[in-house]
């Protein structure tokens, strides 16, 4: 079945949050000292979140990512992956994490059927990481990515947010890094999104900026031709080595996004910058039947119009998308609670 929206975009990729909580404090996700979490009662059970995306697959979903908060802080997080690897339909399932707890779990999530592992890693630097995640855990990170790579993963990426002033001299550090380790590095442009309240235009450091400086170290760099709904736009250097960077901010790919996102607690978010979802939850939790089910998931998708990463680039005064105030009215609205 292949379900369309209004721009003929497919209802593909899902991301799923299994937890709003995180052992960071990263300064373009979390950075104020106080939150609102997610009441357990309402966080979804693994047998729950097989079963919405059991219903997500029979309209066209392949592709399941685990987010958070940190996904790896959900406990016996690999009993869901048993879960979903058992779906025929579920060509690709993925997990994104911080890290730190990757030296004690990515043996088991590899076995579970985990099939790609992407770590957040924006910075080499002790300090800078002290700085951006307000934690001293750079080494467990690490070690974290190098567990990955000894337990076998055919796929290790590093996602890297770049912010002027903070980490952009690590450009070429993290590439390299990113070469030794078997890795392919994804540099991130700083998004206006979420609980990003500190984000400001002159901290984002553009695609082009990026590349500019790329090239002045490596030499000419060429853009890898392919047909992908991916964030990322590949790039390789006069070495071979490739690499990616997803520019949200400066250019986005609104008119090719076939992702949505589901919270821990089930809400349905058919872009990033939504502002209202829809409750499943509630209809999984009803005597609603899988025919019922699916319909409403369907339908919602036929009617999706969302560009909202264009839409704020095209406001002609920018600053963050959403202040602490609003935030405090709609939690939901927090990258840590429905997933990167």
């Amino acid at each position: 079945m292949n379900v369309l929206d209004t721009l003929q975009r497919p209802l593909r990729n899902l991301r799923v949050s299994v937890t709003d909580r995180c052992n960071l404090r990263c300064a373009y996700c979390m950075p104020e000292e106080q939150y609102k979490w997610l009441p357990k009662r309402s966080i979804l059970s693994f047998e729950e979140i097989a079963r919405v995306v059991g219903v997500f697959t029979s309209l066209g979903v392949d592709k399941v990512r685990i987010t958070g908060g940190e996904p790896l802080l959900r406990r016996e997080l690999a009993n869901l992956l048993r879960l979903l690897a058992a779906n025929p339909k579920l060509a690709d399932l993925a997990l994104t994490t911080n890290g730190v707890l990757l030296v004690e779990q990515a043996r088991e999530l590899r076995e579970a059927g985990l099939k790609r592992v992407t770590v957040s890693l924006d910075t080499l630097s002790p300090e800078t990481f002290r700085a951006l995640a307000r934690r001293d855990d750079l080494g467990r990170v690490l070690a974290g990515i190098q567990a990955a790579r000894d337990a076998g993963f055919p796929e290790l990426k590093l996602d890297a947010v770049m912010i002027k002033g903070a980490n952009d001299g690590e450009l070429c550090d993290l590439l390299e890094y990113a070469k030794s380790v078997g890795a392919e590095l994804r540099y991130i442009e700083y998004m206006d999104v979420g609980g990003a309240t500190r984000w400001r235009p002159e901290h984002v450091l553009s695609r082009a900026k990026m590349l500019e400086r790329l090239a002045q170290h490596y030499g000419r760099i060429e853009p890898v031709r392919e047909v992908s709904t991916a964030p990322a736009e590949r790039f390789r250097l006069p070495d071979g080595t490739v690499f990616g960077i997803i520019a949200s901010t400066t250019s986005p790919f609104c008119r090719s996004c076939d992702r949505s996102r589901l919270t821990a607690d089930g809400m349905w978010y058919r872009c990033l910058y939504a502002t209202v979802g829809i409750n499943l939850r509630d209809v999984l939790r009803s005597d609603a039947s899988e025919t019922e089910f699916a319909e409403l998931i369907a339908s919602s998708w036929r009617s999706r119009a969302d560009r909202g990463a264009e839409a704020r680039l095209a406001e002609l005064s920018r600053g963050a998308s959403a202040g602490r105030e609003k935030l405090a009215q709609n939690p939901h609205l927090e990258m840590h609670k429905r997933g990167g």
